[in-house]
């Protein structure tokens, strides 16, 4: 049997726990905190592997093992390995609380309604994201992936919260910060985690499912629903093409340049994605914020005009809607196909532009496809009869990065 304990946010290890253990395995706090059997052999972890084959060893002999880990250790712990390497039937898991929970319940906030991201030994740009698009977000951070890194990424409107040492009555402690402020500091090592909120929205609604933010009942939304100036807006036909070649989600990053209202924008957003809106009319940037608010959903609004404004965003798109097609569209495309890690949707009324476009998403190393969309909608005629009201045609083409091909077995 292999009992896993959690500690390190305030709960000791009982004692009777550890009593008959012939191995115990954590990290060098935790073990020099608990109190161990004079016999027990003490593995201090650092890379998990030889860990494990230490522990199959005694498990193996039928010897009982304990290991120590911080908080929950099935809350992005170690259980999962533990798991998937012996079987959660010979697993006794005897949870802490998670640092998580302590976080919040240090600042007074409830948290069934964060999203929970770990930037722990993974990419910091899906956290950034996540943060980018949420109000309330907890960020487990490791290094390279700290509150100095997170600040650096995020707007100026986020609040962090930097909990350090959490359970430590001599060490903790709990800080709100900027994210100019989190970005100047050196934090060290006893960070447990890091909250980003945006405090207006912090407190949030009572919610039916925790965590992930439910998904927009619908999408593709009427015209009606957004404010544009004399129609010109992102049929939602053509809207919901392109949020389908899209594929917005949480954790992504979408650029929508020539946003015009930004309804593409609005609706990425609406799907959990980080986004910015590149819009070179002041009208149209106020329009942009205005669906943005009225859709109570957060987009990061650029005025200026592309392909120059391109050259200042952070951080690369997952997925990026150009919509408009001036002469300038072919230096856009490949401007955003440069820096587009997934894929590129172009919107254009212009038959013309569509082999320039096309050559510029080839070009690039993207697989071009597109269609030419033309849709009837229903429209009443007197006499309580309906007739078909033919819409502007607008040709659709997307590019979609090749993957690379991976060398070797992945570790």
């Amino acid at each position: 049997m292999i009992t896993v304990v959690g500690t390190g946010t305030g709960a000791p290890v009982p004692a009777a726990v550890a009593a008959g253990a012939a191995l115990v395995v954590g990290g060098r706090r935790h073990l020099d905190a608990a109190e161990l059997p004079a016999g027990a052999e003490r593995v201090v972890l650092g890379p998990l592997a030889p860990a494990l084959e230490r522990i199959e060893e005694y498990v193996g002999k039928e010897l009982p093992v304990v290991v120590l880990a911080s908080g929950d250790p099935g809350f992005f712990g170690i259980v999962r390995v533990l798991a998937e390497r012996f079987g959660a039937g010979l697993l006794d898991v005897r949870p802490g609380v998670s640092s998580v929970a302590t976080a919040f319940a240090r600042i007074g906030l409830p948290w069934d309604d964060a999203v929970v991201v770990s930037a722990h030994g993974r990419d910091l740009r899906t956290a950034v994201n996540v943060c980018r698009a949420r109000p309330k977000v907890a960020v487990l951070t490791g290094p390279g992936a700290g509150p100095a890194e997170l600040g650096a990424a995020l707007p100026g409107d986020r609040v962090l919260v930097v909990a350090r040492a959490l359970g430590d009555p001599d060490r903790e402690r709990v800080e709100r910060v900027t994210a100019a402020e989190a970005a100047s500091r050196d934090w060290g090592t006893a960070v447990s985690v890091v909250l980003c909120l945006d405090e207006a929205r912090a407190l949030g609604a009572v919610r039916t499912v925790a965590g992930v933010p439910e998904q927009p009942a619908r999408w593709a939304l009427e015209e009606a629903e957004f404010t544009h100036r004399d129609s010109m807006i992102t049929k939602f036909e053509v809207r919901a093409l392109a949020l389908a070649r899209l594929g917005p989600r949480l954790g992504d990053l979408v650029w929508d340049v020539g946003a015009g209202s930004g309804s593409v924008a609005v609706e990425c957003a609406r799907l959990g994605a980080a986004v910015v809106a590149v819009e070179k009319t002041a009208d149209g940037v106020e329009r942009v914020r205005a669906n943005a608010r009225a859709h109570g959903v957060d987009v990061d609004v650029v005025h200026g005009s592309a392909p120059e404004a391109l050259a200042g965003l952070a951080g690369e798109p997952d997925a990026v809607f150009v919509g408009g097609g001036g002469r300038e569209l072919p230096a856009v495309v490949t401007a955003c196909a440069r820096r587009a890690r997934r894929t590129v949707v172009v919107a254009m009324a212009a038959l013309d532009r569509v082999p320039a476009a096309r050559e510029a998403l080839t070009a690039a190393g993207f697989a071009c496809d597109g269609v030419l969309l033309q849709s009837s909608r229903l429209a009443p005629l007197p006499g309580d009869v309906t007739r078909l009201a033919a819409t502007n045609p607008v040709f659709v083409l997307w590019g979609v990065r090749s993957p690379v091909p991976s060398e070797g077995v992945a570790q």
